[in-house]
């Protein structure tokens, strides 16, 4: 119901931009409206084409291509039609401002969308120390966390190789990756060989499932993984060194998945607790049961404003690094992010953790 909801509206916008583009070039001959209209209902509806036309086995550069333009243009339909009502409504007090209009709320959206763009391709590094009372026999051990990478159509092998050597020059023990490594297609990741890129991280890494993985198709991404140097993890725990216990859960995509409860009771409570676990629900009921460290992503920190508001309301925790009565919580923004490429309000992040103990 919500994405029907979100689809009329997204349609909505797209049909207002549109009449109020053709009124702007009502002067112009009529084969450029024509061709004008053609291109724009295009790119309007390319994100649909290329999700709807994932296994018709296209060339993966029209299949990409298809893809960031349709993405691009939801971004572009929210804030263009922000700026029109802005520039509609100044235009009934400033009337000769109405004729360009709809070419200075054009020009508004590219420079924001721009500035997104760059702001997309850096990545903020958040290096977190957490001393905890327990015994580490002595270690401190350095992990790296991330989330959301969205390897695919949106994230190309070209821009993973980038984000493993981010990676690598922080020279972890240990990366750890919370969910939606890959994202709604599978496809794009085998033609691209991307396990090339993921065999260059040069440490162990363990990761849980998120719901694109079931999206694209669990048994497939599963067998993908398992020709990868990542460990995955569901609902089960491995121990790192310094006795750090990982428990890394299944996506709660899977309804029967096992209850936390449950795989913390055969866990030692003096030694670390790390808990990775794809979205970021029931965040009080973890810091009940004393998880040390848990953390998260799905959330993209609502990726675009004004959604870091909306998932700031949607969760006990949207975004960020937050030391609850018991419990270090963090939830990534994501490396990556799905769909339109850029980051407006938002960043994305690499979280480095350096856990030490008490003795």
């Amino acid at each position: 119901m919500i994405f029907l909801v979100l689809l009329l509206l997204y349609f909505a916008g797209e049909l207002y931009i549109f009449i109020r583009a053709l009124q702007s070039i009502a002067a112009a001959p009529v084969w450029l409206k024509i061709l004008f209209s053609l291109l724009f209902w295009a790119a309007a509806i390319s994100l649909f084409l290329a999700m709807g036309l994932r296994n018709a086995n296209l060339p993966l550069k029209l299949q990409r291509t298809m893809f960031l333009l349709g993405a691009s243009m939801m971004a572009l339909t929210l804030y263009m039609v922000l700026f029109l009502l802005c520039t509609d409504a100044i235009s009934l007090i400033f009337k000769s401002l109405k004729p360009y209009s709809c070419l200075l709320a054009f020009g508004l959206t590219c420079i924001l969308l721009l500035a997104g763009y760059i702001n997309y391709q850096r990545p903020k590094l958040n290096q977190i120390d957490i001393a905890l009372d327990k015994d580490m026999q002595g270690q401190s051990v350095k992990i790296a966390a991330i989330s959301d990478v969205h390897l695919g159509l949106g994230t190309s092998k070209k821009r993973l190789a980038k984000y493993v050597d981010i990676i690598n020059a922080q020279n972890p023990d240990y990366l750890v990756i919370a969910g939606d490594l890959i994202d709604s297609d599978i496809n794009p990741v085998i033609k691209e060989n991307m396990q090339e890129e993921l065999a260059r991280i040069e440490v162990p890494v363990y990761a849980v499932l998120g719901n694109h993985e079931y999206i694209s198709g669990l048994k497939e991404c599963e067998a993908f993984l398992s020709r990868t140097n990542v460990q995955l993890l569901k609902d089960t725990t491995v121990v790192l060194s310094g006795g750090i216990q990982l428990v890394g859960r299944d996506d709660r995509s899977n309804r029967h998945r096992a209850d936390l409860a449950q795989l913390l009771d055969s866990l030692d409570h003096s030694r670390p607790i790390f808990v990775l676990d794809h979205q970021p629900y029931e965040l009080s009921k973890v810091d009940s049961l004393a998880v040390d460290l848990l953390f998260a992503g799905h959330t993209h920190g609502g990726q675009i404003w004004p959604g870091n508001h909306i998932v700031n309301k949607m969760y006990e925790q949207g975004s960020g690094y937050r030391k609850w009565s018991h419990s270090h919580i963090y939830v990534s923004c994501g490396l990556s992010l799905w769909g339109p490429p850029f980051r407006i309000g938002t960043k994305s992040d690499l979280a480095v953790f350096t856990i030490s103990g008490s003795k």
